[in-house]
């Protein structure tokens, strides 16, 4: 089984990454403030102001590993990553399939499958974990519809229908979503999912873990050898990872819903690292952006039964081993392609 590398992810403004040797130096104001093995990486995701050495980029586009820049807040602006790697009928399977609505419908149903399910999971979890919560049977309503959807899910539907189904289960499960919120209420109250841009604290954390995890599952499909732009659920654009956002949707609740809700739960962050915008977008500050870096990473080395390959595994290794049983499914090695559902 494949080790879970690190990422480094860099956010001190006017940091600059340079090489030394055989390790990554991150210099600040003259200064080499951290150094890392570059053996250990698999990847570098840079915030805002941080910049690269070219003898550094060139020793990271050699080994595999690819650096990510993204504002501060989040967003993506580019990669620099060596050349493509991968078998080419791997990709041109993946392209027919793509194109055909029968193989598209088949992984994408299988993937909402999971992530509604997962969903369902995280409701079940809080109503255990938390039973004397304020909008329990609202809860367990949602838990009982979401349950609906997934029987619904098991017989066959067309792209748009199963499109369809994963936008019901969604407005079932945030609708229900502020009841998991137990401590810090006003600070993180939340009465609907926004996106661009988040609209309150909770949007924040949650399209902020979305990025990271974004991240991770692209880096994961380009290392089996597919393409993250041609997805089955979500359908081509330019500039979009649609694969990417595909095998990250039956992930999006273990690695980045749960995580938010225990941040805010346990107190780990507050209300006060968030500030609104004039343009009224909710952006978290330096302080509260590193807290959460840290507990992300502290969570992908949490282990876990994967239930397919019936093995222990970290759950940062989760987008890869995914990524890896759907190339095998595009390959024939697999009778469908088997999603992640979580226990």
């Amino acid at each position: 089984m494949r080790h879970l590398l690190n990422t480094l992810y860099v956010t001190t403004q006017g940091a600059y990454l340079a090489r030394d040797g055989e390790t990554v130096a991150v210099r600040v104001e003259h200064e080499t403030r951290l150094r890392v093995p570059l053996h250990t990486l698999s990847g570098i995701v840079c915030f805002g102001q941080v910049s690269c050495s070219p003898p550094l980029m060139q020793l990271c586009a050699e080994r595999g590993v690819r650096i990510s820049f993204l504002s501060e807040n989040g967003r993506f602006w580019a990669r620099v990553e060596g050349p493509v790697s991968g078998n080419v009928l791997l990709r041109r399977q993946q392209y027919r399939w793509s194109d055909d609505h029968e193989q598209s419908v088949s992984i994408a149903r299988a993937v909402v499958i999971a992530k509604v399910a997962n969903q369902r999971t995280v409701l079940q979890r809080a109503l255990r974990d938390h039973p004397e919560m304020g909008g329990g049977q609202e809860v367990k309503a949602a838990t009982d519809d979401l349950g609906r959807i997934l029987a619904k899910l098991q017989e066959p539907h067309s792209l748009d229908s199963v499109r369809g189904m994963e936008g019901d289960a969604a407005r079932c499960y945030f609708a229900v979503f502020d009841h998991l919120i137990v401590a810090q209420k006003e600070e993180f109250s939340f009465r609907e999912r926004s996106r661009r841009p988040p609209l309150d604290n909770m949007n924040a954390l949650l399209s902020f873990l979305y990025t990271l995890l974004v991240h991770d599952v692209r880096s994961a499909l380009e290392t089996v050898g597919l393409d993250p732009a041609v997805g089955f659920l979500h359908r081509d654009r330019p500039g979009r990872p649609s694969l990417a956002l595909d095998l990250m949707e039956e992930l999006r609740p273990v690695l980045a819903d749960r995580l938010a809700l225990s941040l805010v739960n346990r107190q780990q962050v507050k209300g006060n690292g968030f500030k609104t915008t004039e343009t009224g977008a909710v952006v978290m500050d330096d302080k509260t952006r590193k807290e959460v870096l840290v507990a992300y990473q502290k969570r992908k080395q949490e282990e876990l039964q994967h239930p397919f390959i019936d093995e222990k595994v970290a759950l940062g290794l989760l987008p890869y081993i995914q990524a890896l049983l759907l190339s095998r499914y595009l390959r024939g090695d697999l009778d469908g392609y088997p999603p992640y559902f979580w226990k």
